[in-house]
Order: C-alpha cells, then structure tokens, then sequence
C-alpha cells in the first residue's frame, strides 16, 4: 500500500489579537473539535507511525488532544507552522516504509495547497478538519475530507450546531 498521508487542521482558536499569533489557544469547542478527530481517526482503525505538529499552541494542543485517542505522542515539525507543502509532505514520507501513514498538525492555507499539489483536487480544510492523501511516485489520492461535524459524528460525539 502506498504511503498515506493525513492532515489535521487545528481546532477553533481564541481571535486574532486577543494574544500573539503563536500563544493562541483552542477555545472549547476547538479542544472538543480535536478530541473528536482524534476518536474518528482511532474509531476509523487508522494508526500512525509519526505525528508531526505545528509549533504554534493551536496546533500543538490539537495534536495533543487527538494522539490520546490515538495513543500517539506529537513532536514538533517547524515547517508546519507556516510553508508546509507538497515536497516537505513527500520529504517526511519517503523517511518511512512503503505503507507508511503520517498525521500532521497545521495551519492554512498550506494544508489545502499541499492537498491540491498532491493530487490536483481543490479542498478547503475547515477547522478542526481531516484530509488522508494516499501519496505514490505518481500523483496523489485523496482518500477523505471530512469537516468536524462528520468527525464527531464517526467519533460518536455530539454534533455542535
């Protein structure tokens, strides 16, 4: 099977400028949003054998919420915090095996690029959201997009409205 890549974007945050960029925090429903993608990852029977975040509190909260349900410990990947692309997601990939899966924790626009530059397809990460892209020497697939709420809905949540 090909090297799978997954991406998480960050759960909802505190507004801009209530604290400098990197020190924003999840709000509730953003720790909610990142408990849940972590169960629907985990109730979908996926594993991981890296998990890579954003240094920025966001995304490292999310991270962390998400790998307790996945029983994954994230580390840090500077590049996630801003010009994460396809050829740093390739580069992260071929330090694996061939059925290697890789979750990363970040910020937009450089999840959606990086979805489009490896498989041509446009999407739009939502807060909180999950794209898996199936990455072999040719062009990519993706495989989901899911917005929160179908998330929690995999996770057995309930669903915000």
């Amino acid at each position: 099977m090909p090297r799978q890549l997954w991406l998480l974007r960050h759960g909802e945050a505190e507004p801009h400028g209530s604290r400098p960029d990197a020190d924003r925090r999840l709000t509730p429903r953003g720790e909610a949003q990142a408990r849940a993608a972590g169960s629907a990852l985990a109730a979908l029977g996926l594993e991981f054998d890296l998990v890579l975040t954003s240094p920025r509190v966001r995304a490292r909260e999310t991270a962390r919420l998400a790998g307790e349900a996945l029983g994954v410990e994230p580390a840090d990947h500077e590049a996630l915090s801003s010009g994460f692309d396809a050829d740093e997601a390739r580069a992260l990939l071929a330090g694996h095996g061939e059925d290697a899966r890789v979750l990363v924790v970040g910020h937009e626009p450089d999840l959606s690029t990086a979805v489009h530059d490896l498989t041509g397809g446009t999407v739009q990460m939502k807060k909180g959201g999950v794209a898996g892209v199936r990455v072999g020497p040719g062009a990519g697939e993706l495989l989901a997009l899911l917005r929160p709420r179908e998330l929690a809905r995999v996770a057995g949540h309930a669903v915000e409205h």
